[in-house]
């Protein structure tokens, strides 16, 4: 089923109103007819009309044969409004990865596959010049963007060799 393109605010707007919240919960948990979703609901007869009216002409619920809702209208919304991503790695894979660890540019928690802790490495890894010395504070300060905890990443792009450190300097090869 396709609903007139709503976004989340209106979405939000329409279902704000209980008796439409009530009648569209009753239609996505199976009630077809008006008579059904008064009885679920405990809503009179004539406040499921008004709901049903409303969400009809919405495009969140279609009467004919029977009342069914539009489930997807949430999952649309949402998506309609989300920014495009920008891919974080040409390669897909790797791209999955990285937005599954990723947002706005923090590191939301470290993962706990290698593998997958490897390419978030080398994706924070990239935030260094190759060839360039940096001192503690520094690489400490860059860090801090990623995630709070700048002393265990360091470590970590130190023992997965994507970070030399020699005597409090760090370089990236």
């Amino acid at each position: 089923m396709a609903s007139l393109a709503m976004n989340t605010d209106q979405l939000c707007g329409l279902l704000a109103e209980p008796s439409r919240l009530r009648t569209y919960s009753a239609v996505v948990l199976g009630a077809t007819t008006p008579d059904q979703v008064a009885g679920a609901t405990g809503l009179s007869g004539a406040t499921v009309g008004k709901a049903l009216q409303k969400l009809i002409k919405s495009g969140l619920i279609t009467a004919a044969p029977a009342l069914q809702a539009d489930e997807d209208a949430f999952k649309n919304a949402v998506r309609a409004q989300r920014p495009s991503w920008t891919p974080l790695d040409d390669d897909p894979e790797r791209d999955a990865v990285l937005k599954a660890f990723i947002r706005d540019g923090r590191l939301t928690h470290f993962p706990t596959h290698p593998e997958k802790l490897q390419v978030v490495l080398e994706h924070i890894a990239t935030t260094f010049e190759p060839g360039r010395d940096y001192p503690e504070p520094e690489v400490n300060e860059l860090l801090n963007r990623w995630h709070p905890d700048h002393a265990a990443l360091r470590r970590e792009l130190v023992e997965a060799e994507l970070l030399a450190r020699t005597d409090s300097i760090y370089r990236r090869d």
